[in-house]
């Protein structure tokens, strides 16, 4: 009878035993993705691969991004603004640690803004630090950064991935190995491979329910394709054959999230070049652009209408695509009006993205129906940074804007595009200047409101951010709001 007993226990012992490594198992992920990042210090490089592995997971702000683009808090549990606006108190999260065991401070935030601010920073976003004359440690727990003058975007500026928090100890090898405070730790790096991310057990907030994270290099769209199906990675993210995704959409194994990211893709029009120096001409050719012609023939059917320069997961976001309508009748009438009934001739310059080049060629033809006919030109990177960005030779060119809030650049009249418009500008500035969001949220939606009604250029789509990934993987981010992969919240569904 005991032996029965010993027995019976045995095999419980070995099913309890074989369930708990069926939920370990299930507590790891291999994430896929196209670039590899050149080294692992976020803030002292421009490439968004970095954060794309370590944002959130590893390394971590006094402010962070959700996944609606909000900003939240992160490493500061909260703050008090002056009400001049150029004093922002900080109060950070207690018991807080770094992955060596190190404790979180203020001298902490103090040695990271400082860095980044440096005259000898590499800082890729030094801009974001520029208006930061102090940072004064009040005590272990408090920070007070003074600015030169008020800034409504600070609290979104110290969300960047360029803004975490780093330790001085750990700088001499941040690059190899990170060390941050999130609820990842890094483990090992195999270069042109794989990182390994594992479970901080010591985190702070909320703990990962992963154990362990791998991220897979894949820069190939048809290894892409080929290693998602065999289910050799569990997701990929930013998946870089949009023409593959009905198949995993018709596949029960998988879930396709088709998200969006901050890339505004726009005919940017060069504003003080005749013709485009008359508004009824780039409202003509607003009006002469099927969109979902362009995103379904560039894009296989992803990507977002968009009527201005805002990315439509943004709170604030005013959809506008009905003042530029597909009209070409409309269009027609616009040129005559203008004193162009016979419509004229331009250059079409394309960088290599295919978008540009597919969506070219279809903005090419739509634009001929109406008598606009376009020389196009197909340049490499280099080409069009030298001849369209700086050189602003050019009459149309396409290219997608990928940095997160980015409608300041309409009130810089240099820039590229060439408007220049001072009620534009006063608007930037009174932006800069307010910290209420409520007040906030008004300048924005007016601001994406007055470029859409000067028809600074003609706006797209923005860009979709597909993710393939395994049906029972919950939590992902559908959108992109920055260039994350926060794993934080993530896990298997039993």
């Amino acid at each position: 009878m005991t032996k029965k007993v010993f027995k019976t226990g045995l095999i419980s012992a070995l099913a309890l035993a074989a369930s708990m490594g069926m939920a370990q198992a299930k507590s790891d992920i291999v994430v896929a993705m196209q670039l590899e990042p050149p080294h692992l210090d976020p803030t002292s490089a421009a490439a968004g691969a970095i954060d794309s592995v370590l944002y959130s997971n590893v390394f971590e702000g006094l402010t962070r991004f959700g996944s609606d683009g909000s900003v939240n808090p992160g490493l500061a549990a909260s703050w008090e603004i002056s009400e001049d606006g150029t004093v922002y108190t900080f109060h950070l999260n207690e018991g807080v640690k770094f992955h060596d065991g190190s404790a979180m401070d203020a001298e902490d935030v103090k040695f990271s803004l400082d860095r980044a601010r440096a005259e000898d920073s590499a800082n890729a976003q030094k801009a974001l630090f520029k208006g930061i004359t102090d940072v004064t440690v009040v005590d272990p727990m408090t920070v007070k950064v003074t600015l030169d003058g008020p800034n409504g975007n600070f609290l979104f500026n110290m969300a960047w991935g360029d803004a975490v928090i780093v330790a001085p100890e750990s700088i001499e090898n941040i690059k190899t190995n990170p060390v941050g405070t999130g609820a990842f730790k890094f483990t090992n790096w195999v270069q042109g491979d794989k990182i390994d991310l594992e479970k901080n057990a010591d985190y702070w907030g909320t703990p990962a329910k992963l154990d362990k994270v791998t991220f897979k290099f894949i820069s190939d769209p048809t290894a892409a394709f080929a290693a998602v199906m065999a289910e050799d990675v569990n997701a990929f993210v930013g998946f870089p054959a949009p023409e593959n995704l009905p198949q995993f959409e018709a596949d029960a194994r998988f879930q396709v999230l088709v998200g969006s990211t901050e890339g505004e893709t726009i005919l940017s029009t060069n504003n003080k070049m005749p013709p485009f120096d008359n508004v009824k001409v780039r409202e003509a050719v607003a009006h002469a652009i099927d969109r979902q012609a362009i995103i379904d023939g560039a894009m296989f059917g992803y990507g977002t209408p968009i009527g201005t320069h805002f990315a439509p997961h943004n709170p604030d976001y005013v959809d506008l695509t009905g003042m530029s309508a597909y009209d070409p009748d409309l269009s027609k009438k616009l040129l005559a009006e203008a004193g162009f009934p016979d419509g004229f001739k331009t250059t079409l310059k394309l960088p290599p993205p295919s978008y540009a080049r597919r969506g070219g060629e279809i903005i090419a033809a739509q634009l001929r129906a109406v008598g606009i006919e376009t020389e196009i030109s197909n340049l490499e990177w280099a080409q069009w940074l030298e001849q369209v960005f700086r050189g602003k030779d050019f009459g149309l060119t396409i290219v997608s804007h990928t940095e997160p809030f980015d409608i300041g650049i309409y009130a810089r009249p240099d820039y590229y595009f060439q408007y220049d418009n001072p009620a534009f500008q006063q608007l930037m500035t009174d932006l800069n200047a307010t910290t209420d969001p409520a007040k906030r949220s008004e300048i924005l939606k007016e601001a994406q409101t007055m470029i859409a009604k000067d028809y600074v250029n003609g706006y797209l789509f923005e860009l979709a951010f597909p993710t393939v990934a395994n049906a029972k993987i919950k939590g992902l981010w559908k959108d992109a709001p920055t260039q994350a992969t926060d794993l934080t919240a993530v896990y298997w569904e039993d």
